[in-house]
C-alpha cells in the first residue's frame, strides 16, 4: 500500500486524488492532507480519511503533527507526495520533498517554470522521481516509457484553444469575466481556467516540458485539438507517433503518478469512463495555434530562451495579473499585453538560487499591482 501526503486536497486535483484514494483503499492511504482556506471540505476530509498529519493555513486549531506545509511535504514515512498547489507556493515544498528524498506527483507547473534549474538539479541528486499529473505532461511521459532511448523529433503538446479559440484581437478586447470562466472541456479551478483561456497554461506548460523532458524548446510544436482527447503525443525520427487519448478527465494522470510503473484497474468500480471513438460527434480535429493573436505561448518561449529570471517575472507577473482580471480589475487582453511589456522591458539575471528566485518573484508581484493601482 502507498502512503500518499497531499498538499492542496481540497483543491480540483486534490479532490479527484482522494476519490482515487476512496475506491482503491487496499493500493493507497492518504496520510496527510493539507489546505489553504476550505476549512469546511478539509475537516470532511479528516473525517473520512483520518491522516495522521493535516496542515491549514486559514485554521491552526485543525492542525495535526504539523507545524507547516513542508512538515506535509516532508513526511517522513509518506511514499510519495501530490504537490497541487496553486502558482508559486508550490515550490518550496517541492523542494523540500526532493531533499527528504520523496517521490512527487507534481500538478504544479510553476514550479519548473519557476526553478526548472534548482528543482532538476535535485532532482538528479537525490534521485528521486518527478512524475507529472498535468493531463499533457503525462501524457508525453506514458508516450515515452518502453522507448529503448530511441531519440524524439518533436513533442505535439495539445491545446483546446479554451473558448475564445478562432477569435481576432479585436473580439478579445471584448471578452467578459464569465466568458473566460466558462471552459469548454475541463472543469478547473479558476486561476487555471483563465490561463487556459489566454493560453498561457499552455505557455507554462512548453516550459514545463522543457525541462521534465528534456528537450530544446524549437522541438515543442503546440497543436490546438478542440476535443481534448488526445492529450498529447511524442514523434519519433522514424515518423511514428505515438500519443495516449481518454475521455478529458485528471482521474487517469493522478492514478498513474500514484501506481507508476503500473496501472490500476479505475474502469469497474467507475473512477475513470471509458473512451468511445464512435460517439464523438465532430471526430477529432487539429489547427496551429494562432500566437498573433494569442501571445503568451510565444512570450513563454521568449522568457525561456532568455533564461534566469525571465521565466519567474513571466510567472509572478501572470498570477497577479489573473488575480486582478478575476476581481474584474482590469481587462482580459490586459493579462497579455502587460506580460509582453513587463517581458521585454525586464533585465534578466542569471545564477539565482531558491532565494532569489523568490526575491524576483516577490519584486515582479510588487511591481505589477503598483501599475493598477488607484
Amino acid at each position: 500500500m502507498k502512503r500518499i501526503a497531499i498538499l492542496g486536497s481540497t483543491g480540483s486535483i486534490g479532490t479527484q486524488a482522494l476519490e482515487i484514494i476512496r475506491n482503491n483503499p487496499d493500493k493507497y492511504k492518504a496520510v496527510a492532507l493539507s489546505c489553504g482556506r476550505n476549512t469546511a471540505l478539509l475537516q470532511k476530509q479528516i473525517a473520512e480519511f483520518a491522516p495522521e498529519m493535516v496542515y491549514c493555513d486559514a485554521d491552526p486549531s485543525l492542525n495535526r503533527n504539523a507545524d507547516s506545509i513542508i512538515d506535509i511535504a516532508t513526511m517522513e514515512d509518506a511514499d510519495i507526495v501530490l504537490n497541487s498547489l496553486m502558482g508559486m507556493r508550490g515550490l518550496e515544498p517541492t523542494l523540500a520533498a526532493i531533499e527528504a528524498g520523496r517521490d512527487i506527483a507534481f500538478a504544479n507547473k510553476e514550479t519548473l517554470v519557476a526553478g526548472g534549474e534548482i528543482v532538476m538539479d535535485a532532482v538528479a541528486r537525490k534521485g528521486v522521481k518527478l512524475l507529472p499529473v498535468d493531463s499533457e505532461h503525462s501524457a508525453i511521459f506514458q508516450a515515452l516509457q518502453g522507448n529503448g532511448g530511441n531519440r524524439i523529433k518533436r513533442i505535439l503538446l495539445t491545446a483546446s484553444g479554451g473558448p475564445f479559440r478562432g477569435y481576432t484581437r479585436e473580439q478579445l478586447e471584448e471578452v467578459t469575466l464569465q466568458q473566460a470562466l466558462n471552459h469548454p472541456n475541463w472543469s478547473m479551478g479558476s486561476k487555471i481556467t483563465i490561463d487556459s483561456a489566454t493560453m498561457m497554461n499552455k505557455g507554462l506548460e512548453i516550459i514545463e516540458a522543457k525541462w521534465l523532458f528534456d528537450v530544446p524548446l524549437e522541438q515543442i510544436q503546440v497543436v490546438i485539438h478542440p476535443q481534448s482527447i488526445l492529450h498529447s503525443a511524442v514523434e519519433y525520427e522514424d515518423g511514428s507517433v505515438v500519443g495516449q487519448m481518454g475521455v478529458p478527465s485528471m482521474i487517469v494522470p493522478i492514478a498513474y503518478a500514484f501506481s507508476y510503473p503500473e496501472r490500476i484497474d479505475l474502469l469497474s468500480n467507475g473512477t475513470a469512463k471509458s473512451l468511445d471513438l464512435f460517439s464523438l460527434p465532430q471526430g477529432m480535429t487539429f489547427y496551429p495555434a494562432d500566437e498573433t493573436v494569442f501571445k503568451t505561448t510565444a512570450l513563454a518561449r521568449q522568457a525561456s530562451e532568455t533564461g534566469g529570471s525571465c521565466p519567474v517575472v513571466l510567472n509572478g507577473a501572470n498570477e497577479v495579473l489573473v488575480d486582478l482580471f478575476l476581481h474584474q480589475k482590469i481587462r482580459f487582453v490586459d493579462i497579455q499585453d502587460t506580460l509582453e511589456r513587463i517581458l521585454n522591458e525586464h533585465v534578466p539575471k542569471f545564477g539565482l538560487d531558491l532565494e532569489g528566485v523568490l526575491e524576483e518573484d516577490r519584486k515582479i508581484r510588487n511591481y505589477v499591482r503598483t501599475l493598477f493601482r488607484g
